[in-house]
């Protein structure tokens, strides 16, 4: 047998729970009971608004994003659950955008039209704003620099305006489809000017020569903070580089001053295969300011308290992000909606799902005996914002918190399971035995118990390349040394942030399924006779 192989079939074994080997509990019928209510058709009932165009595509800080929070909200509220912020369900996070107050451009003093001739990104504008002139720039073709193709071959751009090509390179050819390619390519231009000690750069930009007015607004909007000490201090420290957009006929006024245009230029280019730099004559100016305007964004959050009266005061968390990435203008097709159906509105789902559960068995006097916070967080795409928020202005004490259950993602087959036997019976458990053995244990008995599902710990090696323990909100728990779980699908690929991530592709069945097991989890979590003891050190190891 070829020693690789089996060091491969064992890894892939050890990686896999099987829950014919574990000692399962004794089923609870009143578990069993109240579980009914997360299943299939509950789930659509709540997907199918919460995915829909009408909202957006969920955005942080925008409209769609809003009318989840308020969907969120009201079923709670409907449920009987709590709002534990002063009597509020909304924990408000406070979220800034800085957006432009001024930007201007002029070429030989007469002044160019913001969004149609030009565009300066807020993110490219410090707090302090910028300002600039000059009586020439240098046009450094598609800004290429590498062993075979030099545009700035004798060039020393230190303190001058720049204007390239944002996108082409003529010695290799890129996918315009390859968005991350493309962004690769044209962040090395910029980095070169910037270490170059260029003064700002200028960017001959088709895309703005039919500017869509879902871009325009996405400009108009500015730039999103969470705002803290933190990021301010940051803030007030960066000096971005100086970047403008320009388009294509703003570009021609330009070099039409040195005798050429944007097509001749490029069509030289191409057929000597040499680079077309040169100094162009044109006086150009360009000032841009920012202005900070709060902006709506909360986490939701629903808290049933529990019935015995010492352990009560423990708190069970159960999180899910109900925000996704919003519209994407440049998507290719007719659809430019995100609509987040598995990224992360299966997970919001499955809150909701266990949130009617336990309500249902509260109201029959079944009522878990520790207290339980629903909680759909937002910000979650943007840099896990508002479990972070959470973490640092948390409405229950954190020594208090005794674990985290996080379902995100849990409505699609990921690619490594997509067309075998066990598709549709399988869940990535991350993270169960990072912080506590004893909550690892559970978990595996649970499941042996109720769901009878394959447990996949792969993004429990360290040595995974994609981070995934550390990519949800539940890391913002585990950093403060609260077990958790992290329940994953593994979609990765497929229709991983973009519009295909739609309700029509959802396994509804194994939604409810992995939601079940969530809620089975949190059962024995919040009844159990103590909570789980943090033995390991949040990397699998005991602690010293």
């Amino acid at each position: 047998m070829n020693k690789r192989i089996l060091t491969l079939g064992l890894a892939s074994f050890l990686s896999v729970g099987c829950f014919a080997q574990v000692k399962p509990l004794i089923p609870n019928k009143d578990a069993m009971r109240f579980s009914k209510a997360i299943n299939k058709d509950n789930a659509y009932k709540h997907l199918s608004v919460l995915a829909s165009d009408a909202y957006e595509g969920r955005e942080t800080g925008k409209k769609g994003a809003w009318m989840a929070a308020d969907y969120i909200r009201d079923y709670f509220k409907s449920l009987g659950l709590k709002g534990p912020v002063d009597g509020s369900y909304f924990q408000k996070i406070d979220l800034v955008s800085y957006a432009l107050s001024e930007n201007m451009l002029t070429i030989n003093g007469q002044p160019k039209v913001a969004y149609k001739d030009f565009v300066i990104a807020s993110n490219a504008v410090g707090l302090k704003g910028f300002t600039f002139s000059s009586d020439d720039l240098i046009f450094a073709g598609y800004g290429v620099s590498n062993d075979s193709y030099n545009d700035y071959n004798g060039i020393d751009v230190a303190g001058k305006i720049v204007m390239i090509f944002v996108n082409g390179d003529p010695t290799k050819t890129l996918d315009p489809n390859d968005r991350r390619a493309m962004m690769m390519a044209r962040s090395r231009k910029i980095n070169y000017l910037a270490q170059n000690k260029a003064k700002a750069v200028i960017l001959i930009d088709p895309a703005l020569d039919n500017l869509s007015e879902e871009r325009k607004a996405a400009y108009l909007s500015g730039q999103m903070v969470m705002k803290s000490k933190e990021t301010v201090e940051r803030m007030e420290k960066m000096n971005p580089f100086t970047s403008i957009s320009i388009s294509t006929a703003t570009a021609d006024e330009i070099l039409k001053v040195g005798s050429t245009s944007v097509s001749a230029v490029q069509n030289k280019i191409a057929d000597t295969k040499q680079p077309a730099s040169q100094t162009i004559n044109v006086a150009i100016s360009a000032s841009a300011m920012k202005k900070e305007t709060p902006l709506r964004c909360e986490n939701v959050l629903g808290f049933l308290e529990g019935s015995d009266p010492k352990l009560k005061k423990e708190v069970l968390v159960l999180t899910g992000h109900y925000d996704h990435i919003g519209i994407t203008p440049e998507a290719p097709g007719a659809d430019k909606i995100n609509n987040g159906a598995d990224d992360d509105g299966s997970g919001t789902t499955g809150v909701l799902l266990m949130a009617k559960a336990f309500t249902d068995a509260k109201k029959a006097g079944k009522g878990p005996k520790r207290s339980i916070l629903f909680m759909t967080v937002v910000g979650e795409e943007k840099g896990l914002w508002g479990s972070d928020w959470y973490s640092e202005h948390p409405v229950f004490p954190i020594e208090n918190t005794i674990a985290d259950l996080n379902t995100d993602m849990i409505g699609r087959i990921g690619e490594k399971y997509l067309g075998k036997p066990d598709s549709a019976n399988y869940i990535y458990s991350v993270g169960s035995k990072m912080l506590s053995s004893e909550l690892g244990r559970l978990s595996e008995q649970v499941n042996a118990t109720y769901t009878k599902m394959i447990l996949d710990y792969k993004y429990d090696d360290p040595k995974d390349t994609q981070r995934i323990y550390y990519r949800s909100d539940h890391y913002n728990f585990a950093k403060l040394g609260i077990p958790i779980i992290f329940y994953y699908d593994g979609m990765l690929e497929q229709d991983y942030h973009q519009p295909g991530d739609e309700v029509s592709k959802i396994n509804f069945p194994l939604l409810a399924k992995r939601a079940q097991l969530t809620y089975y989890t949190a059962w024995e979590l919040a009844n159990g006779a103590k909570r789980p003891a943090v033995d390991l050190d949040g990397k699998g190891n005991p602690k010293k």
